[in-house]
């Protein structure tokens, strides 16, 4: 089926593209598709087409400033990773609760999706949560292929192309995307620390990441080019309090080639992941 288009309101009254992919017939449950940084919605597509045909109505949406939920111009945008998890994953979140109406919630975090699961109100009312190729971004950590120009992009080239153009212009460099003027110098302050936003924002958001309880898988793969077994241990070691399983793939494990740090929901190699991902679902209690 077709998903809905539809528009979410943030709590400041801000306005976000949004999708829902119905399930057509019994619901389990409702998954929530937490973006990567800078990337659309769109993406994720077939990753939620497979999930609405098992059973999870799934909804997917775009940060503001991204994809769907962008201005015709990012100059002078205000906004930051807090706002996008305080405002933005907080209103989609809210949505997904009322659509659940007592059946299990699912989180299911690419990258930055996984990060943001801690400064999201409300994530109490989550049943379980997936991260997926989610680490701390810390820049000394990050895998070899990112490593080799972390410095000049975090110290050099993010303050002077932000300054030039009043936002970060990724698509021009070929680095990232476009991102607002206050994403990426929060975001190169996280990267810039050793305990990433944990360090940076201080004991709030350290207690932020303690507060979750709930079942969290992280699947993480031995070829990611931007995440490091680091920076995965990293990231999950903050959510101290949580039920971690920890799974770190090897493309040869499933039959592959290569999976990377965005393969996972591409459906010609996700189709060899995403039942082991339900299954661990299951084993939680989560859903039948």
């Amino acid at each position: 089926m077709s998903p809905k288009t539809i528009e979410l309101q943030a709590a400041d009254s801000y306005r976000l593209a949004a999708r829902v992919y119905e399930t057509g017939g019994f619901v389990r449950g409702v998954a929530l598709v937490v973006s990567a940084m800078a990337i659309k919605q769109s993406f994720y597509a077939d990753f939620a087409e497979w999930l609405a045909a098992k059973g999870w109505e799934t909804i997917t949406f775009d940060y503001r400033g991204m994809g769907d939920s962008a201005p015709k111009s990012l100059r002078g945008l205000e906004t930051d990773i807090l706002t996008w998890a305080r405002q933005d994953c907080a209103a989609a979140l809210a949505f997904a609760r009322a659509r659940a109406a007592g059946r299990p919630l699912l989180w299911i975090g690419h990258s930055l999706g996984g990060q943001i699961l801690a400064m999201t109100p409300g994530n109490e009312s989550l049943s379980a949560a997936v991260t997926v190729a989610s680490g701390s971004g810390y820049w000394c950590e990050n895998a070899y292929p990112l490593r080799r120009y972390s410095w000049w992009l975090w110290h050099v080239i993010v303050p002077v192309a932000t300054a030039i153009c009043g936002y970060f212009p990724g698509k021009r460099l070929r680095m990232v995307g476009d991102l607002p003027k206050g994403v990426i110098e929060q975001w190169s302050r996280w990267c810039r620390d050793p305990d990433y936003a944990a360090g940076t924002e201080g004991e709030t958001m350290r207690a932020a990441y303690r507060k979750p309880t709930l079942p969290i898988l992280s699947l993480s793969f031995t070829d990611d080019e931007y995440m490091s077994e680091r920076n995965i241990a990293s990231l999950h070691g903050f959510y101290e309090n949580a039920q971690r399983t920890m799974r770190r793939l090897a493309p040869a494990d499933v039959g592959l080639k290569r999976i990377g740090h965005f393969g996972f929901f591409r459906a010609d190699i996700g189709s060899r992941l995403w039942p082991s991902m339900l299954d661990w679902v299951t084993a939680q209690g989560v859903a039948s």
